[in-house]
């Protein structure tokens, strides 16, 4: 999906129109119709909730740097076409969905929760090709980037997860997460920019 403007393209357009169901499904609800049926996690949010999850996504993308800084990975990173920054933002509505939406056992006591929302997390990094690749064949890849890449996707989940089913989020809305995920996700952009690995 990295260099392929039409995958790009169906996956933006995916994630727009979920932004529109969920757009229905919040004008529903803020009107007093709230349906069953509506997408998980399809409540609003505060002003200051929007702020704090910016800032969250602002610090995971630091921790994620700082760290390829201090293990010497930057050299190691791979060049990204410009227009993949819409598949990444896109991610920060469809992977949200997916985990923080479907992915994830309620009603069944906090223990429960919590331990879904870890077994949850480690799903969502190995799914990412970090740890494996189709190049050639499908084979392993045990390398320090590799790993320190799966775990920083590890560490992001659980926060994400975090920001949705927090004490702070009592509604348990989704859209901290999708907006910490976009903002990590633009981030990384930015820092790809900065480093010269954006290809245009």
């Amino acid at each position: 999906m990295n260099d392929s403007p039409l995958i790009v393209f169906l996956y933006s357009a995916i994630a727009l129109y979920l932004g529109y169901l969920y757009r229905c499904d919040i004008k529903a609800f803020c009107s007093g119709l709230h349906n069953s049926k509506s997408l998980p996690g399809a409540m609003p949010i505060s002003f200051m909730l929007v702020s704090f999850s910016i800032l969250a996504g602002a610090f995971l993308l630091a921790n994620a740097v700082l760290g390829e800084y201090a293990l010497g990975l930057v050299e190691l990173q791979n060049d990204m076409v410009w227009f993949f920054l819409f598949a990444a933002l896109s991610a920060g509505v469809i992977e949200e969905l997916i985990f923080r939406g479907y992915l994830v056992i309620e009603n069944k006591g906090s223990k429960v929760l919590v331990l879904s929302c870890i077994g949850f997390s480690f799903l969502f990094a190995l799914i990412h090709p970090n740890l494996w690749s189709f190049d050639g064949g499908f084979h392993w890849i045990f390398s320090t980037k590799a790993f320190y890449d799966t775990w920083i996707l590890v560490l992001n989940s659980i926060i994400f997860y975090g920001l949705r089913f927090g004490p702070w989020n009592p509604l348990r809305s989704i859209f901290p997460s999708m907006i910490a995920h976009g903002a990590f996700n633009f981030g990384v952009f930015g820092v790809k920019w900065f480093q010269g690995y954006i290809v245009f």
